[in-house]
């Protein structure tokens, strides 16, 4: 056999002993002194074509330091090992050599974005999200702030299925009042600047429960001062009023006629004109009393839920400046009750609770009274309706409790009890008693018209205790 080796050929077998793996991998061949068949070497910052430089190193491998010019990564993009480094300039890997699948030497991956470029799936900041239709605007299903979701046609400011809870804001909608967050002790439909915790102020669509914390915690603040001034202007004039009925009634028993019909007794249309004229000097005397007293009482109430001092002296100097403007309104209040009561029972009563705000309304605005009662009461019919009848229903039973008194007083000291010493002290000492017995019921309406117009102010725009007490001048 011969030596020479077989024919076609090209390279020498290798001879020697096997290269050393930890041996420094020898230097590149010049581009101009390539292997015969090619025109140069290989280009620059692309590495050997033949073999990788770094093939066999052991020590650490040198990262390329970012370059002007170019991005650095982008937070939360993935970098992993054999990819470019985001910042180096293109061609350079590190650490590691180049990834598989490379298409040419320097090439990034397939998959693998350029230099300062974003990663598949990465939206730049200010870019509509994936599947918006034009920038700025949300993908399908989305809703714009101030949008109610689709297929929501409630009217404008009512909350959608599910918002206004502890997770979710209170509904905000162009032209309306926006409301407060929601959660603990909050509803949705506040106006901006209202307080769940207004000692006065009943907040909106908080429900008949808060309304009555609020009269009992007003009582509970400022009994001291309502008392007497209760005593000294309400229950005072009423046993007077009582005494006076006692003195001044109709005495005297229906007699017989000579043809048997019953007759009137003598003297009785003279009696009764007296009767009545007394009594409603009376209560026109005592109207302007009570009327300093109902002013009284309210910058009491508002004064206290603001946190400001309160004294009966300046309570009373407040009750005596606007007791004239007050008095007055109450007798037109009065004529148009009664004017409806003798048409017919029920548009008395009508009246009776469609003007029941005109106090409060003229002590805290001074302006159209009864017009504002009036459409307080009719723009939300139900909340004030409920409201009233509660102060009304303990006005009635107080009444009653009189009437009864009054019973007892005639059963045990007769229908003439002034025509003796003993049951006239009697009829008196129960008249007063049955006076007394309606202490709490005024109490109740004082403090429960107040809480009720404080309320409906909320319902119109934000209001707090401070600014109510700052209204009362």
């Amino acid at each position: 056999m011969s030596d020479l080796p077989p024919s076609g050929a090209t390279e020498p077998a290798a001879s020697g002993p096997p290269a050393d793996p930890t041996a420094p991998p020898p230097p590149a061949a010049d581009p101009a002194s390539g292997p015969s068949g090619t025109t140069g070497g290989a280009p620059p910052g692309s590495g050997a074509s033949g073999a990788d430089p770094w093939a066999g190193h052991t020590g650490p491998v040198p990262i390329v330091p970012a370059q002007p010019g170019y991005d650095s990564p982008q937070p939360g993009a993935p970098n992993p090992a054999g990819q470019p480094a985001w910042g180096a300039p293109p061609g350079s890997y590190a650490p590691g050599p180049p990834p598989p699948g490379s298409n040419a030497p320097g090439t990034p991956a397939q998959g693998w974005t350029a230099p300062g470029t974003p990663p598949q799936g990465w939206t730049a900041p200010g870019t509509p999200p994936h599947g918006s239709s034009a920038p700025g605007t949300p993908p399908h299903g989305w809703n714009t702030p101030g949008t109610p979701p689709q297929g929501w046609n409630a009217p404008p400011g009512t909350p959608p299925p599910g918002w206004g809870g502890p997770a979710y804001p209170a509904y905000p909608m162009p032209g309306a009042a926006y409301p407060m967050q929601a959660g603990p002790g909050a509803y949705a439909g506040w106006f901006p600047g209202i307080d769940p915790q207004d000692p006065l102020v009943n907040p909106p669509h908080a429900g008949i429960g808060p309304w009555f914390a609020r009269c009992t915690a007003a009582l509970r603040r400022g009994w001291r001062q309502l008392l007497p001034i209760v005593l000294l202007t309400q229950v005072l004039p009423a046993s007077v009023i009582g005494v006076l009925t006692l003195v001044f009634s109709p005495e005297g028993e229906l007699a017989t006629a000579p043809d048997g019909a019953p007759a009137l007794p003598a003297g009785f249309w003279g009696q009764m004109f007296a009767f009545y004229g007394v009594l409603l000097a009376a209560g026109l005397v005592f109207g302007l009393l009570q009327a300093t007293g109902w002013a009284a009482g309210t910058w009491v109430v508002a004064r206290q839920a603001a946190g400001e001092p309160t004294g009966l002296g300046a309570a009373f100097r407040y009750g005596m400046r606007r007791a004239l403007g007050l008095w007055g309104w109450t007798l037109l209040v009065s004529l148009l009750a009664m004017l409806g009561t003798c048409l017919c029972l029920l548009p008395g009563i009508y009246v009776t609770f469609a003007l029941a705000l005109f106090g409060p309304v003229y002590l805290f605005e001074r302006r159209e009274p009864i017009g504002r009662a009036w459409r307080m009461f009719h723009n939300r019919f139900g909340m004030v309706l409920g409201r009233v009848a509660l102060v009304i229903a303990v006005l009635l039973a107080a009444t009653v409790l009189d009437a009864v008194v009054g019973a007892i007083s005639g059963a045990a000291f007769g229908v003439e009890p002034m025509n003796a010493v003993g049951t006239a002290i009697g009829a008196v000492v129960l008249a007063v008693f049955g006076a007394l017995l309606a202490t709490p019921a005024y109490l109740a309406q004082q403090v429960g018209l107040v809480v009720t117009y404080a309320e409906q102010r909320a319902q119109e725009g934000p209001v707090n205790a401070a600014r109510l007490a700052a209204e009362l001048g």
